[in-house]
């Protein structure tokens, strides 16, 4: 089967397109005919060499797909390194969910990641009252675009920040009831609520904007990693910080993403959220799309088609 397989760490041209023998499946997985394979984040890091859990090179990236089985449309997670950038994938039956009837195979695979990192920390960690203003960082990307309907969904007030004005027009469509760039995040008034994907300075520069007994979700480090927190500052401000990372969740307490990843589900199917997808490329221009997302000018989900 033809995968598109991370050579080593460098840049883009290291994922070459090449015939790999087909997966097998261990007890408890299934193999999943990949249609649609989402592009996080974390993959580029990876790419790069700085992925806190670096897998053994070469292999093949990718984290969560859509495809089939059996005749059955399915979306899910592939947690045992990777593996969803090929034609093929084997994946564990827990974490399989069923596909919408009305989605595409794209929208699958820009589901599961992006709307459980929304979804649990903005449930389990926080309390969002009606109307409560939750300012979100990197408004215009997958995890973004999810928080932002997240939040209306939960009846907040979602308030987006992106890196350019380009941007701003997607969160707003989705609902956000104000939109600035990075640059404008000072002029915001106060927020209940900080969602942050971007961490180093948009991160400390955020802390100022919660209101007392606010809370501040420290989630994707994509613009620096953050900086140290004194906790008598803190106690002095009356806000909290947490952290949340998807990945070791999995591993650490499965029941709970589980039961998340059904409650997100029911949402999509009711027509409250919808994944958002911002770019397709087929499997052969998996470089081409890492560019994108490293140029910083993709919106929504990268999605390969095999």
């Amino acid at each position: 089967m033809r995968a598109a397989v991370l050579q080593g760490v460098g840049g883009p041209e290291q994922l070459v397109v090449e015939e790999v023998p087909a997966p097998e499946a261990a007890d408890g997985e299934a193999l999943v005919d990949v249609r649609a394979a989402g592009i996080n984040f974390a993959d580029i890091l990876v790419r790069r060499g700085m992925y806190p859990q670096m897998p053994e090179l070469p292999a093949v990236l990718g984290s969560e797909v859509a495809g089939e089985l059996d005749g059955r449309r399915v979306m899910g997670f592939v947690l045992s390194g990777g593996g969803g950038y090929a034609e093929q994938v084997a994946v564990d039956r827990r974490w399989l969910l069923p596909l919408p009837e009305s989605a595409s195979f794209a929208e699958g695979a820009a589901f599961p990641m992006a709307f459980l990192t929304a979804w649990i920390p903005l449930t389990e960690l926080v309390r969002i009252a009606f109307g409560a203003r939750v300012l979100v960082t990197a408004a215009a990307g997958a995890v973004g675009t999810a928080a932002i309907q997240v939040v209306k969904a939960l009846n907040g007030a979602p308030v987006a920040a992106a890196g350019s004005e380009e941007k701003l027009e997607l969160p707003r469509s989705l609902g956000a009831v104000e939109a600035v760039t990075y640059d404008g995040i000072g002029e915001l008034g106060q927020v209940d609520v900080v969602f942050d994907l971007v961490g180093g300075d948009v991160f400390e520069q955020t802390l100022g904007l919660l209101k007392p007994l606010g809370t501040a979700i420290a989630v994707g480090y994509a613009g620096g990693m953050w900086q140290e927190l004194n906790p008598a500052w803190l106690v002095g401000r009356n806000i909290g910080v947490h952290g949340f990372y998807l990945g070791r969740l999995l591993g650490r307490n499965p029941e709970l993403v589980a039961r998340a990843a059904q409650d997100a589900l029911r949402l999509w199917e009711r027509g409250a959220v919808r994944p958002i997808v911002g770019a397709e490329y087929p499997l052969e221009e998996a470089a081409d799309a890492h560019r994108l997302i490293e140029s910083r000018k993709s919106t929504g989900k990268v999605v390969l088609i095999p």
